[in-house]
């Protein structure tokens, strides 16, 4: 079969997936990955016949799909904030909501000529590797608790040409720089509780990593982080944490006790708060 027969051959199977809506795009994404090509070469090249083994291949790989992997994880890339990632099944597949994080944590890093970030529990490296795109004069560390992770993480700044500028440490959150000071402490740490963990979807409660996702009742990390923060960050330093649904009002009051001012809840595009920060006092 041509090309194009194979695209609506798997377009017609993934429509019985998870994602129904997403067949087409799917079915184009696992053939370009698997012929390393993209999606201008398939349309030009339409009534190219597919290999045998391509179709074995393929099939393979609409069969992880329909099962609910993540097309990220099928393909082992993902975009985030304008920049190619790597990711595998140890770290966390990076969310368009987290870069509304990176843009709040580029505003606060203006308050300051060289500013000290620390990225909390950094994963694929996403918010670390952005940052260091966009604050050249900055010093960025990552730390993660998962080695797996990190390796992941530093490959992603070869990736993207940042290696030099990041510093990868592993630890719990901000255990291996208790002798040092930020001016700003971002994170994205877990936040979902255990007892949400049937209400995920497939794709994120079966493949995403559990220590990334689970904390607790949800805010478990947050009673750690936040005092913990404070502790590393200059005064009139910054702390800014993604946040799940719902969780806006405990957060802002765990800052406000926590010994931080100006305390600011940041909305999505659909307007639900996402993004918490303060300011040390």
């Amino acid at each position: 079969m041509t090309l194009q027969n194979w695209v609506q051959n798997g377009e017609g199977r993934l429509r019985g997936g998870p994602h129904p809506e997403r067949a087409r795009l799917d079915a184009e994404t696992l053939l370009m990955h698997l012929m390393h090509r993209d999606r201008a070469f398939l349309i030009a090249h339409q009534n190219e016949i597919l290999t045998a083994e391509g179709a074995v291949s393929y099939y393979a790989l609409i069969e992880r799909r329909m099962a609910g992997e993540p097309i990220q994880y099928i393909t082992g890339e993902a975009e985030f904030f304008g920049s190619p990632f790597t990711v595998t099944r140890d770290v966390l597949i990076p969310r368009p909501e987290t870069e509304h994080l990176v843009e709040k944590a580029l505003s606060l890093a203006a308050n300051f000529e060289k500013p000290r970030v620390v990225d909390v529990g950094t994963g694929s490296g996403a918010i670390a590797v952005a940052l260091a795109h966009k604050l050249p004069d900055a010093q960025i560390t990552a730390i993660d608790i998962s080695a797996a992770a990190l390796a992941i993480a530093r490959g992603n700044a070869e990736l993207n040409g940042v290696t030099e500028r990041v510093r990868f440490l592993e630890g719990d959150l901000l255990a291996p720089v208790a002798e040092e000071e930020f001016e700003i402490v971002v994170s994205n740490p877990p936040y979902v509780a255990e007892s949400d963990r049937k209400s995920l979807s497939v794709e994120v409660r079966d493949y995403e990593p559990a220590v990334a996702l689970f904390a607790g009742r949800g805010l478990d990390i947050y009673r750690r982080l936040i005092p913990g923060a404070r502790d590393r960050l200059v005064a009139g330093g910054y702390l800014a944490l993604e946040i799940g649904f719902g969780q806006n009002t405990a957060i802002a009051r765990m800052l406000a006790k926590g010994g931080f001012g100006e305390v600011e809840l940041i909305g999505d595009l659909q307007g639900i708060p996402r993004v918490a920060s303060a300011k040390r006092r």
